[in-house]
């Protein structure tokens, strides 16, 4: 059985401002894997061509998670933060995996249906292999962690289907080139607890999204003190006070919604938020929700703007975080070449 190296790689992709459900959901969990593992942060910028992007608004966005996933605490010194299109390997082992991956995978593929919507004939070949590029990312650095969401699982699956095809197709080169049973390790996910998902503030039964427009429905991570506070103090909520179990918040959606960014800001579970603040009206909930979320989230916005005011300290982090990511990734390609049978000149190897 072939050995590998753990390795956890991750990406976030720069579209629209970043905001509390993309810090509680992903950003945040990224930070404490980095004292089990090697980790790899990737601002995914090539798939964000997926869909039309203004220029101008992908670079700043790009900066903006980069100086998100620094605030956060993630040390691009001992691991590597860079920006997916510095990286040239990602798009060639796409191309393989062009090849390797079955068009029926691809149509099973629920997310793309979702962003194509019923005029499926109009959208992008990217949007449609959108998951043959994700698999590259992963693989380029045979990564055999990713933590992911319940929007992402089938994707990974993918990505574990196309290693699994790639070593089956090419076992016999693989064991000639001496890489054992398998080149490719079958990732798998990286559960961290239950999955956070962070609802809107205007409608709990919609996820908070960058995309929504009403800015009162999420909390930017660039939001000031004042923001935040306004902004949870006009969430929605029900007359009733809150309940003193979790079974009482079934069928109270924005109830729920705002104990859980609670206990995911203070690190503790919904029921000890309940057994808090059990029966108590949502004014002074909301008030304590504030204090909380000022506290944790107010010195990451802080960071967040004083990062993004020096794009060419953002930019040599992403540089050199390239530099580290392309030795590792143009060591899997060359090995990649070398199975499918490619031949390549001295210079290029």
């Amino acid at each position: 059985m072939a050995v590998f190296k753990e390795r956890v790689f991750s990406g976030v992709q720069p579209t629209g401002n970043l905001h509390l459900g993309n810090y509680l959901g992903a950003i945040s969990r990224f930070v404490p894997l980095q004292e089990r593992y090697d980790c790899i942060y990737c601002v995914v910028d090539m798939h964000a061509i997926t869909v039309p992007q203004d220029p101008k608004e992908l670079r700043r966005q790009i900066r903006e998670v980069t100086a998100a996933f620094l605030a956060a605490g993630i040390d691009a010194e001992r691991h590597i933060v860079f920006n997916q299109s510095q990286v040239a390997e990602h798009a060639e082992l796409a191309w393989i995996f062009n090849c390797i991956a079955r068009i029926g995978w691809l149509n099973r593929m629920t997310q793309f249906k979702e962003k194509a919507g019923k005029d499926r004939e109009n959208a992008s070949v990217g949007l449609y292999a959108y998951p043959t590029l994700m698999a590259a990312d992963i693989l380029a650095y045979r990564a055999t962690h990713v933590p992911v969401g319940e929007d992402q699982k089938q994707h990974l699956e993918l990505t574990r289907d196309v290693a699994q095809k790639f070593n089956n197709d090419y076992a016999a080169a693989i064991a000639e080139n001496g890489h054992g049973d398998a080149f490719f390790p079958l990732t798998e996910p990286l559960i961290q607890g239950p999955a956070m998902r962070i609802m809107s503030l205007r409608d709990g039964s919609k996820k908070m999204s960058k995309s929504d427009p009403s800015d009162y429905s999420r909390i930017n991570l660039t939001d000031d003190a004042d923001a935040i506070a306004q902004k949870i103090r006009k969430a929605k909520t029900d007359p009733e006070p809150l309940p003193s179990e979790e079974a009482g918040l079934q069928s109270r959606p924005e109830a729920a919604n705002l104990v859980g960014i609670f206990a995911a800001l203070k690190g503790v579970e919904k029921s000890q938020v309940l057994r808090e603040f059990g029966g108590a009206q949502f004014s002074s909930f909301k008030g304590a929700l504030v204090d909380l979320a000022v506290e944790k989230m107010g010195p990451i916005g802080a960071e967040m703007k004083r990062l993004v005011a020096d794009p060419g300290h953002i930019d040599a982090v992403l540089g050199k975080g390239a530099e580290r990511a392309r030795v590792i990734a143009r060591e899997t390609l060359d090995a990649v070449y070398d199975i499918v049978g490619f031949i390549r000149s001295a210079r290029n190897s």
